[in-house]
């Protein structure tokens, strides 16, 4: 060993001492951040079927390779990432002699190839990177950038961390070449040969090169280490526990979530008739009372901004970005860790829980953002400002888009849960919707003696269940289907349809009251509650008897839909439920419903939120629409997974937006932008919100918005009277 070689081994050795020392330090302060956070032992279930979502997710990028380009370039790197860290290993060996390399593989022929390639293609894909990062900088004229927000420079640190890495590989490589000191062949290693051709023949080239291959790998960690709430490094390592412990690992990856989380005390859902609120926690007022799955989400924050992107707010000039809010959680939770870690905190009844001992060595820092309310305007010095949290319509866009599996939505919601139920602060005009749930059963106020006039003059009778026992479909009409003139017509058309099908099915009408659906999403948890407990009883007795499989619900509300199959059965109501579009479109491939007439003048789909992206549902009203046409649909730029929001989600159709652009508006440009006549939705909010954007925008008489079952009963039944188009306006 050279004297060269003994500074580059002590420099080797000092400085991977002080950078593991560090991330050990690092490691430990995270896992005791993120154990500050509630229990959560559902996440410890199914085992073997999270470690394959895991796997699928990760190895498979399946979240990443939907964004084309980006989702390649990002594979290549992590596994350029994953198994070139063998080469930094073997750096260890290459400061010491020229010849050193990695025991046992370290010489095979087969780990030089599949190094050489991997080193090749994560060149490629980290440049790809750093240009599309530059590409869509937040300085950039014009538009809105998905970065806008992130931390940029630990973005461009990474990744020239990264293509310093890769680039010494190589002039490790190549000087062992000039050297000859290399073991692999030139087919097997054509760069690296390449690299050594045009370097001197330096003796001590491997160990320095070596050496700063280190260093560089090693400041990477220090500086990583140094700076805990660095998502876009540290996501490299807790991406996997994040995935591994999402919610639901059987669902397809990127769904949008469907059901909320129960409201949770102490990791035990919350029991309404024994709750206390001075003993049991109401939704989310502190930070520390998110679950410890919930600090692993902020912790793993990536800061693409790929939610932030497709977010219906953000795009319309709201608050909200999902991904702000997560950083925004994320930063007061590691600022406010020292003082929880000393013992300190408030407890149900707002008292502070460490004594004045415990809390006097704490940085005044610390202590300023213990102070600060979760909730609050910046007056108040708020951490998520009330604008914010009640921007969102609850898409699902941004958990579909992350590629960590971070549950944006369950997050808000409980946040909007401790407004409601504690503070009683939230949009004052919901506050009508909220006391027509209580007193009503519906959102409008509508009496309930009127749930069935929507069956007068139809030429058929439609029964009522406890006046039939024989039907397979228990129809399921909604608050909207059975009170809002334009969804009135939707109901009708599926009853028509089902009817001309020969399908049995029967209604609950004045026995039926609200899904709870607007109650859930705004946060009122104990109104959903006390409405689902309700139908699920009515429910319940209505299917007596009967096994799962035989109780079968169509409902035409994807909000009623979603609710009815993914959240009843978290109070014993377990049921198969189907969309109405689903439906027809079985009907029409049985052949029980003949589209005889095609409907022209073009047509295209919005997607429903919580039909499409909370359920999957996309090709079911496709079929239908397809054959009412008899052609092809005209697609919307947006839509299918990425389909943006009608506004009315997250019960903002009770909510004015005053902040922005508006979201039906927005969308409604695109519908027209396409020149279709027609815009087809399968849901009651859809059609209220993209009407009201086709009035807003004169367009009345030019695009018709009607539901997919209006558009199949025209060509099924084209002597069917319709009515004429959908525009009577909607109380609210």
């Amino acid at each position: 060993m050279g004297s060269v070689q003994i500074v580059t081994t002590i420099l080797a050795a000092a400085i991977t001492a002080v950078a593991v020392w560090l991330a050990v330090r690092a490691v430990l302060k995270m896992v005791a951040v993120i154990r500050l956070g509630q229990p959560a032992p559902e996440r410890f279930t199914d085992k073997v079927a999270r470690a394959r979502t895991m796997l699928v997710e990760t190895a498979g990028h399946t979240r990443m390779l939907k964004w084309g380009v980006v989702g390649a370039a990002h594979w290549f790197v992590m596994v350029g990432f994953v198994v070139l860290s063998l080469l930094v290993l073997e750096a260890y060996f290459e400061v010491v002699t020229a010849d050193g390399g990695l025991p046992i593989i370290g010489h095979w022929t087969i780990f030089g190839l599949v190094t050489e390639i991997i080193g090749v293609l994560g060149l490629v894909g980290i440049l790809v990177l750093m240009a599309i990062r530059l590409r869509n900088r937040p300085t950039r004229p014009g538009g809105r950038s998905r970065f806008t927000g992130s931390t940029m420079w630990q973005g461009y640190f990474v990744e020239w961390i990264v293509l310093l890495v890769l680039i010494f590989g190589f002039v490790i490589r190549g000087f062992k070449v000039a050297t000859d000191h290399f073991e692999f062949p030139f087919w097997a290693t054509p760069v690296s040969h390449a690299v050594g051709a045009v370097l001197p023949d330096w003796a001590d080239g491997v160990s320095v090169a070596a050496a700063i291959k280190i260093i560089i790998s090693m400041t990477w960690l220090i500086v990583i280490s140094l700076n805990v709430t660095m998502g876009v490094a540290w996501h490299r390592f807790l991406a996997f526990p994040n995935i591994f412990f999402k919610r639901e690992p059987t669902k397809p990856a990127g769904s949008g979530l469907g059901a909320l989380r129960p409201m949770t005390s102490q990791g035990k859902p919350l029991d309404f008739e024994e709750a206390d609120p001075e003993k049991d926690q109401f939704g989310v007022a502190h930070v520390e009372q998110f679950s410890w799955k919930g600090l692993l989400d902020f912790s793993t924050c990536t800061e693409c901004g790929r939610c932030q992107s497709q977010c219906p707010a953000w795009n319309t000039g709201k608050p909200l970005s999902p991904k702000l809010l997560i950083l925004s959680l994320r930063d007061h939770a590691y600022a406010k860790a020292p003082y929880l870690l000393a013992g300190g905190g408030k407890d149900l009844t707002g008292e502070e829980k460490a004594t004045q001992a415990q809390l006097a060595h704490l940085d005044v820092l610390a202590l300023a953002e213990a102070d600060k309310p979760l909730i609050g305007t910046a007056e108040e010095g708020g951490v998520i400002d009330p604008d914010v949290l009640w921007s969102c319509t609850t898409c699902g866009a941004c958990v579909e888009q992350c590629p960590v599996d971070i549950e944006h939505v369950d997050h808000i919601v409980d946040m909007r849960r401790y407004q409601v139920l504690i503070e009683s602060s939230f949009p004052s005009e919901a506050g009508v919707m909220l006391r027509n749930l209580e007193n009503k059963g519906n959102p409008w106020g509508a009496p309930q003696n009127t749930r069935e006039d929507w069956t007068k003059g139809l030429d058929f009778e439609v029964p009522r269940v406890g006046e039939v026992d024989d039907f397979e479909y228990l129809f399921w009409v909604g608050c909207a289907g059975a009170f809002e003139d334009r969804a009135k017509k939707t109901t009708r058309a599926v009853a028509t349809l089902l009817n001309e099908a020969g399908v049995k099915f029967a209604i609950l009408g004045e026995g039926e009251t609200c899904s709870g659906d607007p109650a859930r999403r705004i946060g009122n948890e104990f109104v959903f509650q006390m409405l689902a407990q309700q139908n699920v009883e009515t429910l319940n007795e209505a299917f007596d008897g009967r096994e799962k499989a035989k109780r079968k619900i169509v409902a035409t509300c994807p909000h009623c839909f979603n609710t009815l199959g993914n959240e009843y059965g978290q109070l014993g109501g377990e049921f198969e439920v189907v969309h109405h579009t689903q439906l027809l479109a079985h009907l029409v491939a049985t052949g029980k419903l003949t589209p005889v007439q095609p409907v022209d003048g073009g047509v295209t789909y919005h997607d429903p939120c919580y039909l499409g992206r909370h359920n999957r549902v996309f090709a079911a009203p496709r079929e239908v629409l397809g054959d009412a046409i008899a052609g092809d649909l005209t697609e919307m730029p947006r839509n299918s997974e990425r389909s943006f929001c009608c506004g009315a989600g997250g019960a903002r159709m009770w909510m004015e937006e005053k902040i922005g652009k508006r979201i039906n508006v927005d969308r409604v440009e695109e519908a027209m932008a396409t020149g279709a006549k027609t815009v087809a939705v399968g849901c009651p909010f859809c059609s209220t919100m993209l009407n009201d954007g086709v009035n807003g925008k004169g367009a009345g008489e030019q695009v018709e918005v009607i539901d997919v079952a209006s558009v199949l009963l025209r060509s099924v039944k084209p002597e069917q009277p319709q009515g004429g188009k959908e525009t009577a306006p909607v109380g609210g």
